[in-house]
C-alpha cells in the first residue's frame, strides 16, 4: 500500500537540500557565490538527465518490470501506448483475443474522447485502459506542478467517465518527466509505468527489426511497449504492431509465459480489489 504522504526520492531530498546549503553559503559567504551556483547547476543537469531517461528510478518510484511475484508466476505484460485508433486497435484486440493475451493500453484522453466506444471494447475484453496524459503534448515534461496536474487529472476523468474504470497507472509521453511530476501521481493515486524493452515501432517501419528488438527481452517479469497510435507503416503500408504482436505472442506461448495487464500482476491492487 502506497503510504499517506508523498515521500520524495533520495536524489530530491539532496536536491533540496543542495540549493538550501547554495542560499546559506551565498548569505554567509557573498565571495563564494560562483561554488553555489556552480552546485546547483550540476543538480539542475543531473535532475534534467533523470527526467530524459524514461527507466530512471531517481526521480520517484516506476514500474519498469513486473513485480518479483508476478516475474515468479512466468507473466509478462504487453502495453500499448497512444490510442486508441479506429483502424488499428481493433485489429490489435483481435490479434490478443486469439491468443487468449491481455494488455495494458496506455490511452491519450483526447482521442479516448473521439473514440470512446472503442474505449469500452477494451475494457470489456478484459484489457486495462490506463491514463497516458489528455492531449500527449511534446512538451509535457517542460510543464510544471500545475500543469502536470491539469494534464494527468484531464485524462483521469475522461478516461473513468468512459469506461467507469479509474485509471491506475500513468505512462508520461515518451516516458520523458522532470521532479515535478512524482507528487502529482501520488496525489492521484497513480504508479508510473515505464518499459523493460520497446520496439521503437514509430520510428523503425522494419517488422523485423521490431520483432527482433522485442523478442531479446521477452522473459518472465517484462514489460513490453508497442503503439497501436502513431504506428510507423512497413513498406506494404501496413501498421508494424499488427506484422509483429502475433509472433511476440506466439513466442510467448512457446516460453510458457503469459501475458497479463499491470494491474494483474500488482499485488497491492489485487488486494485492495478484494478487501
Amino acid at each position: 500500500m502506497r503510504s499517506a504522504a508523498w515521500q520524495p526520492s533520495f536524489l530530491i531530498r539532496l536536491s533540496i537540500a543542495l540549493h538550501l546549503s547554495a542560499l546559506m553559503l551565498v548569505v554567509v559567504e557573498p565571495g563564494q557565490w560562483r561554488w553555489a551556483l556552480g552546485g546547483v547547476i550540476v543538480n539542475q543537469l543531473v535532475l534534467t538527465l533523470a527526467g530524459l531517461w524514461p527507466r530512471c528510478q531517481w526521480l520517484g518510484p516506476n514500474w519498469t518490470r513486473l513485480p518479483a511475484a508476478a516475474a515468479a508466476r512466468n507473466e509478462v505484460a504487453m502495453t500499448i501506448d497512444d490510442g486508441p485508433d479506429p483502424a488499428v486497435t481493433p485489429q490489435v484486440l483481435d490479434i490478443l483475443e486469439r491468443y487468449a493475451a491481455r494488455a495494458t493500453f496506455f490511452c491519450i484522453g483526447d482521442k479516448a474522447a473521439r473514440y470512446p466506444e472503442l474505449c469500452r471494447e477494451i475494457v470489456r475484453r478484459g484489457h486495462a485502459l490506463e491514463n497516458h496524459s489528455q492531449r500527449h503534448r511534446h512538451s509535457f515534461a517542460f510543464l510544471g506542478y500545475s500543469g502536470f496536474m491539469r494534464e494527468v487529472q484531464m485524462a483521469q476523468d475522461t478516461l473513468t467517465a468512459i469506461t467507469g474504470q479509474r485509471p491506475v497507472f500513468f505512462r508520461a509521453p515518451a516516458g520523458l518527466r522532470n521532479p515535478f511530476l512524482d507528487p502529482v501521481l501520488h496525489r492521484l493515486g497513480l504508479r508510473l509505468a515505464s518499459w523493460s524493452i520497446r520496439g521503437f515501432d514509430t520510428r523503425i517501419g522494419d517488422a523485423e527489426r521490431v520483432k527482433s528488438r522485442l523478442l531479446r527481452g521477452l522473459r518472465a517479469g517484462a514489460v513490453l511497449l508497442l503503439h497501436d497510435g502513431n504506428a510507423a507503416r512497413t513498406s506494404a503500408g501496413i501498421p508494424v504492431i499488427l506484422e509483429v504482436l502475433p509472433a511476440v505472442l506466439a513466442a510467448a506461448a512457446a516460453a510458457k509465459l503469459n501475458f497479463v495487464t499491470l494491474r494483474q500482476a500488482d499485488g497491492d491492487f489485487n488486494s485492495r480489489e478484494t478487501t
